[in-house]
């Protein structure tokens, strides 16, 4: 799967732009800033716009291409962003490690939203 999604990273062009998605955009504005997770978070533009609202954050994806575009993304708008490359299922979080998660646009396949909703994985 992350080389689908580093394939379609790989263009210097940000494929879903630069900006936030306006729903994460509108509701993060309501939340004291604290510690976020940003599962999926592909080239960043979400996880980027927390920490430019005072949220420390920890993006994570498939993609290392996205890893680098979202770093980009980052230093351009002088914000720190913490990005791990790696699956949801090998990665391992402190219990409460974060205040929040934020989940725009997930793309995960039937058998991993059943089986992570139903271990309450995140």
């Amino acid at each position: 799967m992350n080389q689908k999604w580093d394939e379609r990273y790989q263009d210097q062009e940000f494929a879903y732009g630069k900006e936030p998605n306006l729903f994460f955009k509108e509701w993060l504005q309501k939340f004291k800033p604290g510690s976020i997770l940003m599962p999926a978070d592909g080239e960043g533009r979400n996880g980027v716009f927390a920490a430019q609202t005072g949220w420390e954050v920890t993006s994570f994806d498939l993609s290392i291409q996205g890893q680098s575009k979202a770093l980009q993304l980052a230093n351009e708008n002088s914000v720190n962003l913490k990005y791990i490359v790696g699956d949801l299922e090998n990665l391992k979080f402190e219990k409460e490690a974060f205040n929040a998660i934020g989940l725009i646009y997930a793309h995960f396949s039937t058998e991993d939203k059943s089986s992570f909703h139903k271990n309450q994985v995140v």
